[in-house]
């Protein structure tokens, strides 16, 4: 059977591409919204349609890098561009729940890197991961809580989003024939939210599934350009299946630990 540490490898890696990837097609096709972005920087909207296919065109490039050669780099360059990224939004006066909602882009990139280490010197950072490897109780109990709060931000930021009557989700729920949007946004927040705090206080491993399927489901609606919209969110799915998957190795131990503990006094006994 392939090890815990080598299927959150090929997930953390997968959905690094993705994030990379579907953020650089917008780049490519270019995104008007993306003009407020380069204004923080004072960038007008002209110029910032001739640079919008250079990011573009290098985030396909990392995108694919780790798709073909997994380096400490690529995950690392993302828990910067990440942050910086979604950071641009409610510096372009967006609600600041943009920026927590978009957790699973520095989320992921962060745990892959607790994972694996960040590497002892400059080479370590330019050479290829090994995803075989066998890790400690520690380490994968800052992988969890990493994963933990990911999905904590990801979920209570969309569920804030949906609770202050963000347009682009109204306009989502009309599209798919509801009438009352406002009453779906309020019902889906409250959801989200109440979600998000029962995965941080405690993630009961056959809840995270249902939310996971929720989650892939959800990001199907929007109108223009979904498919993007939907690849570049795969530090998302990530973050939720990569915790479902690091449980089961968690529960696993408790259990021999468990098992150990009651199995001594009765030796004893015997003895």
């Amino acid at each position: 059977e392939m090890s815990i540490e080598k299927k959150l490898f090929y997930t953390f890696k997968i959905s690094i591409a993705m994030c990379f990837i579907g953020h650089g097609a917008f780049g490519i096709i270019t995104k008007q919204v993306w003009c407020n972005y380069f204004a923080v920087f004072g960038i007008g909207q002209e110029m910032a349609y001739k640079l919008m296919p250079f990011v573009g065109t290098f985030d396909i490039i990392m995108g694919s890098l780790i798709l073909v050669y997994p380096m400490r780099i690529v995950p690392g360059w993302l828990v910067f561009w990440g942050i910086f990224t979604a950071l641009l939004r409610p510096l372009s006066h967006e609600p600041f729940a943009e920026f927590i909602e978009r957790a699973g882009n520095f989320g992921v990139p962060l745990a892959m890197l607790l994972l694996y280490g960040g590497g002892k010197s400059l080479k370590d950072w330019f050479s290829k991961i090994k995803p075989d490897i066998d890790t400690d109780e520690m380490t994968l109990k800052r992988v969890s809580l990493c994963l933990r709060i990911t999905v904590f931000l990801l979920l209570a930021g969309h569920g804030w989003l949906n609770l202050i009557q963000k347009q682009g989700l109204l306009n989502q729920y009309s599209s798919l024939g509801i009438l009352d949007t406002t009453s779906a946004a309020q019902f889906v927040g409250v959801f989200e939210v109440i979600a998000a705090f029962a995965i941080l206080i405690k993630p009961i491993r056959q809840l995270l599934i249902p939310i996971l399927i929720w989650k892939m489901f959800s990001e199907l609606f929007y109108p223009a350009y979904g498919y993007w919209e939907w690849i570049e969110r795969g530090g998302s799915y990530a973050a939720i299946l990569g915790l479902w998957i690091i449980s089961s190795k968690i529960q696993l131990r408790n259990l021999i630990s468990l098992f150990s503990i009651s199995s001594t006094p009765l030796s004893g006994i015997e003895q």
